[in-house]
């Protein structure tokens, strides 16, 4: 049997390959023509660099002669004007210009001219014209052949109707669509040919048959015709350019293949051969391969028209692929919809897994299935016993947590599972938590079947009169292996719904857990993580914040006013939001609301607010409300004003109604005179629509010559009593101020580059000698192994790991450390470490140095 293969460029006869990494040695673009061409490289300013050895025969140049001259003396003017005019086209890499029916020499002759980049030079092809009645027939039925390829159904049909189509376009002998699979072997997906010569179709391939830096090469140049392989080649002259380097010929038409090729098309019987690339997403699919049993030449046109059908037919594949996709999408909705519904009543998902299995195998077969989840392990059909998956999930654990693990020999990647591979020859696993890991696993059987390979797939190459190197077969009979120890394998439409199963078991198992924690656990131990991790996020905003607008106070003009009262106002909006999470979410104080808020924008103190009336507690939702309304009132103040002049006041007046709602007003008075806006702004719709719109409130605002007066009534359910207060004070005190010497050395691991950069470069600022960051785990182990480190400031969080193995290490050599973070004193990390300094995100100069000075203090 012959064997199917594209022309395919190939190792030249003297070079020597090493066996074990053949599919990864670069392919050598032999330096030869073929007969139906010649060949001249110009320079870029037109000087002759190369001609091939037939140029005196076909076009009249000597090469002895030629060389060094420019192409001026050569050819005729309008040859030159034509090949300059396609130069644009070919001007970005990997692209051809062609001219047709091209006069070149001034006389009766016809020449189709090719022109494309290669390094530094240009390449120009000449083709004398062939008989052109093949091409026009081809420019007329491209658009009738691709209409029928566009109305098969499935890509096996695409692949049937577009080898009839080349084969008429091109009358080979044999047309094949050469489809290249996952694991880089080839199948002949479709073939048409004359009646009589022996079939192919089906036949499969090894990957080493068509290297790597072939395929390679197909995507670069995607036609490639040997028209006659008995016909005689001709050699470049020179081999080498100027530069000691042969010339890039990769993009080139008439280029001939290796030696070796031709004598593996001769061992088949082919005499001419063509394969077009079929390319999708830019990446090789597969090829037109095509044979003839005797010398075939075609028009350039005719070419370039079955380049074209090619590019149509990987469109219409594309378009068929992705409705494919989306049929099997539609399905995984439909799976998705079960499987939420079978979950929707609360019901422990392995209680109900008989039900959820039974839906997932009307979408992917299988003979058994696993479930190991909540510490329980439940089977249904032919699976390894619970012992055996115990083992086998070790090996799971190895792979991806966010990806499916599918193979149908199990028993290759896990020697293990050779021990029941009757049982559960291939799986497919889904993992559907992160830690601890959970699965539902797919097995199924062995099953034991015939693949037809195109010769010995395990003989790929062999030794040969040259020594060892890749040598053509000399036999092309069909090779059956009986396959073991596989199970049928798992199709793509089956792995992209496999994936789609994975984020919806994901989403039912979270359902279900979710369901069942809140029964386990008490509302208030829920509310704390919520808040943790609520107080974490917005934290680490502001301490974003803080650092990109302490990077550009190069701006500023005054870098130390500027940046001391920006950074007094992201502080004082930390603290209010503190307000609401170091109760757990219970109320707060109105009076400290107040005062946190005007506290951003007075630098000297609240003593010009005024507050009278008696403290009242708000609900966290009036809390967050009024927050924004305060913080808009306060802003506008410090801006226009009473705020914004020494001699203004604000007062406040606490009270509640008749109704037990809560009643204040802000009445502004001492500074410049104020007028009502032309248009409302973002702030002034928050001042008065925000308490009635969220609250259910009342708001009014007016603006009087005198200042601004605003009153707001909150309804009493989310008023209540606080406890009598001595005093105003303040709602979290200031950083105590710490005299001492700073550290010699400081460690700064932090994950965020921008608030790394900016906590680095306040230490510098601040006396620190060296200053050394570090954004993971590895890097800050790695540093404290080599450098000299005084003590270190720790992000809690980085990322998916933490800093516990840092602390560890630092602890057991005896560095100090603090602990940076936007949780609090909940998190783990820091009650593992009781006694360690905790600077609380976000943090100004004062809190860093402070902290620094403690840590020098330690180290000493």
């Amino acid at each position: 049997m012959r064997k199917i293969i594209p022309a395919t460029p190939a190792s030249n006869a003297s070079q020597t390959v090493d066996l074990s990494n053949c599919d990864r040695e670069p392919i050598h673009i032999p330096g030869r023509i073929q007969f139906f061409g010649c060949l001249i490289a110009v320079s870029q300013d037109w000087i002759i660099t190369h001609l091939s050895g037939n140029a005196t025969e076909m076009i009249g140049l000597d090469p002895d002669t030629a060389i060094g001259t420019p192409l001026r003396d050569h050819l005729p003017p309008e040859t030159i004007h034509a090949v300059r005019s396609r130069l644009q086209i070919a001007a970005h890499s990997d692209a051809q210009a062609r001219l047709f029916n091209v006069a070149a020499l001034n006389d009766e002759r016809l020449f189709d001219i090719v022109v494309h980049q290669s390094g530094s030079n240009w390449v120009i092809e000449f083709e004398p014209k062939t008989e052109v009645r093949g091409a026009q027939e081809a420019a007329w039925a491209v658009q009738p052949l691709i209409a029928r390829v566009g109305r098969r159904k499935t890509i096996e049909g695409l692949a049937e109707e577009g080898a009839k189509s080349v084969k008429a376009l091109s009358g080979f002998d044999r047309v094949m669509v050469y489809r290249f699979e996952e694991d880089g072997s080839g199948t002949v997906l479709a073939e048409a040919k004359m009646p009589g010569m022996q079939p192919f179709l089906g036949l499969r391939f090894p990957a080493s048959d068509i290297p790597q830096q072939a395929r390679a090469l197909y995507v670069k140049n995607p036609i490639r015709i040997i028209s006659d392989v008995e016909s005689e080649v001709f050699d470049l002259i020179p081999q080498q350019g100027p530069d000691g380097t042969p010339l890039d010929l990769t993009m080139s038409v008439t280029r001939a293949v290796s030696p070796i090729h031709l004598e593996y098309l001769r061992n088949m019987g082919v005499c001419a051969s063509m394969s077009v690339s079929i390319l999708k997403d830019g990446a090789l699919w597969g090829l037109f391969a095509c044979h003839h049993n005797s010398p075939r030449l075609l028009a350039y046109e005719q070419r370039s028209m079955i380049e074209l059908f090619a590019q149509l037919f990987a469109y219409e594949l594309a378009l068929k692929e992705a409705e494919q996709d989306r049929a099997e999408a539609d399905q995984a909705r439909v799976l998705h919809d079960q499987l939420m519904a079978q979950v929707s009543d609360g019901r422990s998902f392995v209680n109900n897994f008989e039900t959820v299995a039974e839906d997932i195998r009307r979408v992917i077969g299988f003979d058994g299935i696993v479930l190991s989840a909540e510490d329980r392990f439940v089977s249904l059909g032919s699976t390894p016993t619970e012992d055996e998956f115990r083992e086998l999930t070790r090996f799971l654990n190895t792979s991806a947590a966010s990806s499916v693990f599918h193979t149908d020999c199990l028993s290759a990647r896990y020697t293990p599972a050779e021990d029941y591979v009757e049982r559960a020859a291939g799986a497919m696993a889904l993992p559907i938590s992160r830690r601890p890991r959970d699965y539902i696993v797919l097995f199924r059987r062995e099953v034991a079947r015939a693949v037809q390979w195109g010769g010995n797939p395990d003989k790929p190459v062999e030794a040969g009169p040259n020594g060892v190197r890749l040598t053509p077969r000399k036999s092309f009979e069909a090779w059956k292996q009986i396959v073991k120890g596989h199970s049928s394998p798992w199709s793509r439409a089956e792995l992209n719904a496999a994936e789609a199963l994975r984020v919806t078991l994901l989403e039912a198992i979270l359902k279900v857990a979710d369901a069942a924690a809140h029964e386990r656990k008490r509302a208030a131990e829920k509310q704390d993580l919520l808040i943790a991790e609520l107080n974490h996020r917005v934290r680490n905003i502001l301490t974003l914040i803080q650092g990109l607008v302490s990077q550009g106070k190069a701006e500023a003009v005054s870098i130390e006013s500027y940046s001391r009262e920006l950074d007094g106002r992201i502080q004082a909006l930390a603290r209010a939001h503190d307000m609401l999470t170091a109760e757990s979410w219970s109320p707060t104080s109105l009076v400290q609301l107040i005062e946190v808020e005007a506290e951003a924008f007075l630098s000297e103190g609240t003593e010009r607010l005024k507050i009278e009336g008696d403290d009242v507690l708000l609900a966290p939702d009036a809390t967050t409300t009024l927050a924004l309304v305060l913080h808009e009132l306060v802003t506008n103040s410090a801006k226009y004003g009473a705020l914004s002049v020494a001699t203004g006041r604000v007062d406040v007046t606490i009270r509640r109604t008749e109704t037990d709602a809560l009643s204040f007003d802000w009445v502004e008075a001492g500074g410049p005179p104020v007028r009502a806006p032309k248009r409302k702004g973002f702030g002034t719709t928050v001042i008065e629509r925000s308490v009635p719109f969220e609250l259910k409130g009342d708001a009014e605002m007016e603006f009087r010559l005198t200042g601004v007066q605003a009153r707001f009534v909150v309804p009493e359910r989310f008023v209540s009593n606080a406890p009598k207060r001595t005093g105003r004070g303040r709602s979290t005190p200031k950083i105590a101020k710490v005299d001492g010497p700073l550290p010699d050395s400081l460690l700064v691991v932090e994950d965020n580059m921008i608030i790394a950069f900016d906590t680095m470069e306040m230490a510098r600022e601040m006396g620190v000698g060296t200053v050394l960051s570090a954004a993971s785990v590895s890097d800050a182990i790695r540093i404290i192994d080599t450098e000299e480190i005084g003590c270190a400031l720790l992000d809690v969080n980085l990322g998916g790991e933490t800093s516990a193995t840092i602390a560890a290490e630092l602890e057991r050599r005896g560095i100090p450390f603090a602990l940076a973070t936007g949780y609090g004193r909940s998190q783990e990390l820091l009650g593992n470490y009781p006694d360690a300094l905790i600077l609380s995100k976000p943090f100004g100069n004062e809190a860093l140095r402070s902290t620094l000075i403690r840590l020098a203090g330690d180290q000493a």
